[in-house]
């Protein structure tokens, strides 16, 4: 039976310093997912990086608030997002499709079931989901805290063996990751709370940051799935954690026994 993998790539992986997308990192990714599902593993990919696109797309001659931005360069950076995927799955003969989501869609009863549907006849027949939340129309209160939180959901819905969490760092460490007295956090137990070597602060391109991906790596590894954490910006860290995982650095949240 292939293992089933969620892939969560956040924001900062995927954006360079001057907040547009970097090209050349999601055709890095895009590469090693296909190395994975050559060596037989299914793989749902949650990916942000749209309003990265749709910014880099539009220059904007006026002011926009915090929701229209997000709204304008949402929908014009999600088809661009999507047709490079497209372009760099498909020198490797994979056939993508784009699933667009919102937090209630989440909520038990018909929507969820539809979903789940969508996306299990996609994984039947060899093709790619890619997943992303909704931003045109889920804003405040209709809207995951980040990404973290959608594949975490994605995750459980599907019933993923593993879902990978990537960063712009290592993993969790025991005190400020630029304190060169700090340890890597390797294994994490079932239960054990971690949040005194959290910092609250969010990422700087997304909603998110390790606070938001080590509470979805608690919830998920409590639902009886194994958690990982580790840096996107490395070379080959997707086939490194399947091939190395030993020699791998990151951070993994053991499961809680089924």
């Amino acid at each position: 039976m292939k293992r089933r993998i969620v892939i969560k790539v956040g924001s900062n992986v995927l954006t360079r310093s001057d907040r547009k997308l970097d090209v050349t990192r999601v055709s890095a990714i895009s590469d090693q997912i296909a190395w994975l599902r050559q060596h037989d593993v299914e793989v749902i990919l949650v990916s942000s990086g749209a309003v990265a696109c749709g910014r880099s797309e539009l220059k904007v001659d006026h002011t926009l608030d915090s929701v229209e931005q997000r709204q304008l360069f949402s929908a014009i950076g999600q088809v661009k997002l999507i047709g490079l995927y497209y372009e760099f799955f498909r020198e490797f003969g994979i056939h993508v499709g784009q699933v667009l989501t919102q937090k209630e869609n989440f909520k038990p009863g018909e929507q969820y079931r539809n979903q789940q549907a969508c996306m299990k006849v996609m994984l039947e027949n060899g093709v790619l989901p890619i997943v992303n939340e909704n931003d045109t129309v889920s804003v405040t209160e209709l809207m995951f805290t980040d990404n973290d939180e959608l594949s975490g959901l994605i995750a459980q819905m599907m019933d993923a063996d593993t879902l990978i969490l990537l960063s712009n760092i290592d993993g969790i460490f025991d005190r400020h990751p630029d304190d060169p007295e700090a340890k890597l956090i390797a294994k994490v137990e079932p239960g054990r709370d971690l949040s005194e070597y959290i910092q609250p602060e969010k990422s700087a391109f997304g909603r998110g940051g390790m606070h938001s991906k080590y509470t979805t790596a608690s919830k998920v590894a409590q639902a009886g799935i194994r958690v990982i954490i580790a840096n996107g910006e490395r070379a080959n860290i997707l086939p490194d954690l399947i091939e190395r995982p030993d020699e791998t650095v990151h951070t993994e949240f053991l499961p809680r026994t089924k």
